[in-house]
């Protein structure tokens, strides 16, 4: 799952990336207003945390902009702006949730995951399809009721797929929700995955439409 990071303080934005990637998200990190409006409309993400403190265009604005192009992504505003008055300002412009600063990491993800899982539609976090179990708070896979080692990636991958259970997703699909600007990607990188899910899950668990991409199958 990919989030986009808007936050112009050097040491909030390092400690947020790394721990965001340690949680097995893949992270673009901006600075501005400006560009973060610019992405969203050129690339696709899970969820953003936006500052409303930025330069050249403040938080609020970057909202009420994306909301205004009928961009739906889910959007958790962290600031140092504390006021209910600020609050209901966020929330009126658009933002899915509002956290203030100093806070709680732990509570940040729990967060980003409830307003990505409300925007897609699920009601448990857990997902379980064909005797497929994933928790993406604990980070473990359980088939056919036993637990399944997964690397990083394969989890995200998978987690992907479930997410959306027969919707067929390209290989560039799935690249550019693995990987942020500044991953190296090596040119065959999904299908190594997918090679080693199938492998693990058995081959018919995710199909490959062949030059299309891939997808788990509906019943």
């Amino acid at each position: 799952m990919k989030i986009l990071l808007v936050e112009d303080d050097r040491m909030i934005g390092w400690g947020l990336r790394r721990g965001l990637l340690d949680e097995g998200f893949a992270v673009d990190w901006l600075d501005d207003g400006d560009a973060a409006v610019v992405v969203c409309s050129e690339h696709s993400y899970d969820a953003a945390i936006l500052d409303l403190g930025l330069p050249n265009r403040d938080g609020l604005k970057v909202l009420a902009e994306l909301r205004h192009q009928g961009n739906t992504l889910p959007i958790v505003v962290l600031t140092a702006r504390e006021t209910v008055a600020d609050r209901i300002k966020g929330l009126n412009a658009g933002a899915d949730d509002y956290i203030c600063k100093p806070f709680d990491f732990d509570e940040l993800v729990a967060r980003i995951r409830a307003v990505m899982r409300r925007r897609a539609g699920l009601a448990s976090a857990v997902l379980e399809y064909r005797e497929v179990s994933l928790n993406p708070t604990t980070r473990r896979v359980a088939y056919k009721g036993q637990s399944l080692g997964l690397s990083a990636k394969e989890f995200s991958l998978l987690e992907i797929l479930l997410q959306r259970p027969g919707v067929l997703l390209t290989r560039n699909q799935l690249r550019d929700k693995l990987y942020g600007w500044n991953d190296e990607v090596g040119s065959n990188t999904v299908e190594v995955f997918i090679h080693s899910l199938r492998r693990k899950l058995g081959h018919d668990y995710i199909e490959n439409v062949r030059n299309v991409g891939y997808r788990v199958p509906l019943p």
